[in-house]
């Protein structure tokens, strides 16, 4: 970034700081977030309107991010992240000039993207290291961040037959084994996502809970009630059932009879690895409903009188002395 664009970018965040907060909808993938994102855009020119502004990834993909995790080339890192944060302070204080006090950024793959997942079988494995760099390139007007999650089981068919569709290879019995015995869990996840972004408030909000209600959801985020009501039952991207995936398959002149026999959702999973995996679900959620170590709040009911209830003790040592204390440290070894 040369030094006129520092000084550009350096004068737009201390005018954001004073007027703008920034939420990042994280996803996760398969969790309805296409469908969040639709009825957002559908509903700009509301939200506009009483002070909030919405960038989507046909906003943020067009190369606002590019730089922020590095990519190969003769420029270097350092200096592809300074310009990414330059684009992205300069773009913030436009939409603070024009009356937007909260700034909805919602991109899944801010955190990784599901072909990640199938390739490494883990879920998220890099979701630290990512938001790390995307919290310092936002700065420090990140004041919430919303993550997703889903039951294992369901999540991994989802995401398997989306990857199948998106010319990934159908797993065999031993991948699909694998995935299922996997360690890593939410609980993983949401800790790591915590230590990269330690002074932010982080709420996780469960796919079961709130798939169909993207305005609850937008409630959440914003703290407030009164937002749009339109355009909150449209359910975009869904996964393809075993028809449309034989169908993809035979099109690019794949093995269609890898896929068992029959229509509907494709299970992939045996009846007991996805008890295993609900299994491992269920200690997520005992673990975020026993307050997550302080890390992140849970909200269940997407009713108002429950939206966004963090508990004080949360509030208390969740700043620099919390993490004096080394509590926010990215998932070891033996949970990975």
């Amino acid at each position: 970034m040369n030094s006129g664009m520092a000084q550009a970018a350096g004068l737009a965040q201390r005018k954001a700081l004073k007027i703008m907060e920034i939420t990042l909808h994280l996803g996760a993938h398969r969790c309805a977030s296409t469908s969040f994102q639709y009825y957002m855009r559908k509903n700009g020119a509301r939200l506009a309107a009483s002070g909030a502004g919405f960038w989507g990834p046909q906003h943020v993909r067009k190369g606002l991010l590019k730089g922020v995790m590095p990519s190969p080339g003769a420029v270097p890192a350092d200096q592809q992240f300074q310009r990414a944060r330059g684009r992205i302070l300069l773009q913030v204080a436009q939409f603070a000039d024009a009356g937007i006090g909260r700034l909805i950024v919602s991109d899944e793959n801010m955190i990784g993207t599901p072909r990640d997942c199938l390739r490494n079988m883990r879920l998220y494995p890099a979701i630290g290291e990512r938001m790390a760099r995307h919290g310092a390139a936002f700065g420090p007007l990140v004041t919430r961040a919303v993550l997703s999650i889903r039951a294992q089981d369901t999540w991994w068919r989802s995401a398997v037959a989306f990857g199948v569709a998106r010319g990934a290879q159908v797993p065999g019995p031993a991948e699909l084994s694998h995935i299922a015995a996997g360690s890593r869990s939410w609980r993983d996840v949401i800790t790591d996502l915590a230590c990269a972004l330690p002074q932010v408030q982080l709420l996780v909000l469960p796919h079961e809970c709130f798939a169909a209600l993207p305005e609850r959801r937008l409630a959440a985020m914003l703290g407030r009630e009164g937002v749009p009501q339109a355009h909150a039952r449209e359910w975009l991207n869904r996964a393809p059932d075993l028809a449309a995936l034989r169908t993809v398959l035979a099109d690019r002149g794949g093995d269609a009879g890898a896929l068992p026999p029959g229509d509907g959702t494709w299970q992939p999973f045996s009846r007991t690895e996805r008890a295993s995996m609900r299994e491992a679900y269920a200690d997520d959620l005992f673990w975020l409903r026993a307050g997550a170590d302080g890390l992140a709040t849970l909200i269940e009911e997407p009713g108002s009188d429950q939206t966004v209830k963090t508990p004080q003790v949360q509030a208390q040592i969740r700043g620099q002395g919390y993490d004096k204390e080394g509590a926010r440290r990215m998932a070891q070894a033996g949970r990975s």
